[in-house]
């Protein structure tokens, strides 16, 4: 590595905890049970929150990924933690996925356990559901994703301001993440590119009529 020039990140301690149940609001259930698997897009979304520090203090980034090809499909930004950041990231997801009934899963959070996200959840019909508390392998392809940011983006830099930050995030979701990452998940496409590929080949699948190739007649 020293005569290749490659350095290894370490990743951080975290010490800002961001889940915080609130034990008056009643959780969703676990729909997912640690599967996180899906035959096709906007049948699974997974969703988390994490921090990102600068040196005018923490920013907080909530973000929704679909499972089956780990896309980002919603993400915000918020000073606070608050459900409606949460909910701003899933309206972005509803938005530019149009979904039927979604599965949305979740940590226990209090952000996901108000009234206010259930609420849009109902409207939407998306379907909530929830991990235990204090086990991270019950929402693991979320903190998978986080743990990619980190050690990425967020441990190699740091910004003076959160402006900074939010154009550093995104610039990482959207013009590297989305597009351009590879995942051994997904035969090594990227999120973009495994959407695309499945596209044309429902298209083609569409497309092919084998009476196509038969003359027909008709009576005048």
């Amino acid at each position: 590595m020293r005569e290749a020039e490659i350095k290894g990140v370490s990743r951080r301690r975290s010490f800002v905890i961001t889940t915080h149940r609130n034990k008056r609001d009643r959780p969703a259930p676990d729909l997912v049970q640690r599967h996180f698997k899906a035959t096709s897009i906007n049948q699974l979304w997974i969703a988390d929150m994490t921090y990102i520090p600068t040196w005018a203090g923490f920013l907080y980034l909530a973000v929704v990924i679909d499972v089956f090809s780990r896309k980002v499909v919603g993400w915000s930004f918020g000073e606070t933690m608050t459900a409606n950041l949460v909910i701003t990231a899933l309206n972005m997801a509803l938005i530019t996925r149009k979904p039927g009934k979604v599965i949305h899963h979740s940590d226990q959070g209090s952000q996901y356990t108000s009234v206010e996200f259930g609420k849009r959840c109902k409207e939407m019909g998306v379907r909530p559901s929830m991990g235990s508390v204090g086990d991270a392998y019950d929402n693991a392809m979320a903190e998978s994703f986080f743990a990619s940011l980190e050690c990425e983006l967020i441990d190699r830099r740091s910004w003076k301001n959160k402006t900074e930050a939010r154009l550093a995030i995104f610039t990482w979701i959207e013009s590297w993440y989305n597009p351009t990452r590879r995942h051994s998940g997904l035969g090594y496409l990227s999120p973009n590119n495994f959407e695309r590929k499945l596209n044309e080949n429902n298209q083609t699948s569409i497309n092919f009529n084998p009476l196509s190739q038969v003359e027909t007649f008709s009576t005048p």
